[in-house]
């Protein structure tokens, strides 16, 4: 694995984000195709690191001229809020970018109601659900039964009486887990916890990818979830690589670790916690171990190149700025 960082000062996203300077700098970027990008200064763990890179923010995807280009995942979690425009930023960034979307859970806020779905999802994100694969999150299941969700996403958000499920994507095995352990039990011996042992047994892939909503490890306000620690355990021995979470509503990217939080660099799973899609952001408290770039007050998305032994991560900010990117071998 190899990233790229460079020291500078903070900045700050306006909870009101001007669409058409999102839209003018996605343009430029795809113009000119790379991104000169000014890091930021290290210092609280408010305000640390700040990975840069000299590739383009928006690199190729498979298209009718390039069939055999490699697949890209993109997305965040903890999106769509009525009384924030940030949503409406971050749908702009994936306007620009082709792929397959991913949310991370807490897709309509506050409470995954139907109609916040329809009001606040549906003009931002939505514009682009028929690529989309979603995970709940714990604002979605504030609505009983996870209906709003359901009704939204229809078949998308998993066979009838389940919150999970799998799919390849090029030669990668993506896996959609819901950390919502009171409802729907996260458990070696539960529903969720036999199907995830089966579908992994069953999978051929060489590189795994695993999304839900809480993380194992966090620095941010609601720091580490031990209650996910079956999902890393069983991700771990079957030699997964990459895990993305939200639900801290910031940016950060730990080194591979074990289930324990040891640092293991041969099998360790990386995890990114991305909860910038457009919720309210926050900053950091206790720093966790192994955390490796911590982004605080940043919308933006994460862009995966997921090619067959190994992968490409940028973390883009709705400037267009590359806030953070590196690469990885899959185990």
């Amino acid at each position: 694995m190899s990233d790229t960082r460079r020291p500078s000062g903070p900045s700050s996203i306006a909870r009101s984000v001007a669409l058409g300077v999102v839209a003018f700098s996605a343009t430029l970027i795809l113009l000119f195709g790379m991104v000169s990008i000014v890091g930021r200064s290290a210092g609280s763990a408010a305000a640390t690191p700040r990975a840069t890179a000299t590739q383009p923010a928006i690199a190729s995807t498979p298209t009718a001229s390039s069939p055999l280009a490699d697949p890209v995942l993109v997305g965040a979690g903890d999106i769509a809020d009525c009384d924030l425009e940030s949503g409406a930023a971050t749908a702009a960034l994936l306007d620009t970018i082709e792929g397959t979307v991913f949310t991370a859970g807490d897709n309509a806020y506050p409470n995954g109601s139907a109609a916040q779905f329809q009001d606040c999802y549906a003009p931002t994100w939505g514009r682009h659900l028929a690529r989309t694969r979603p995970a709940a999150g714990n604002h979605d299941w504030e609505t009983k039964d996870l209906a709003g969700y359901r009704e939204y996403f229809g078949a998308a958000a998993g066979p009838e009486g389940a919150s999970w499920y799998s799919y390849e994507l090029g030669a990668w095995h993506v896996i959609v887990l819901d950390s919502d352990c009171t409802f729907v039990g996260c458990l070696p011996d539960s529903s969720q916890g036999r199907w995830l042992q089966a579908d992994l047994d069953a999978s051929k892939a060489t590189c795994t990818l695993a999304v839900w909503h809480h993380p194992r490890f966090s620095s941010g306000e609601h720091g580490n979830d031990a209650t996910v620690w079956p999902f890393w355990d069983a991700l771990y021995r079957a030699d997964a690589d990459v895990v993305v979470n939200g639900h801290d509503h910031d940016y950060e990217r730990f080194g591979p670790q074990d289930p324990a939080g040891r640092e293991d660099k041969a099998r360790g799973l990386r995890e990114f916690v991305v909860g910038t899609g457009g919720a309210v952001l926050r900053g950091f408290t206790t720093v966790a171990a192994h955390s490796e770039v911590r982004l605080a007050n940043t919308l933006g998305v994460i862009r995966f190149v997921l090619h067959p032994t190994s992968y490409e991560w940028s973390f883009i900010e709705t400037s267009g700025e590359v806030a953070d990117s590196g690469n990885g071998a899959c185990h």
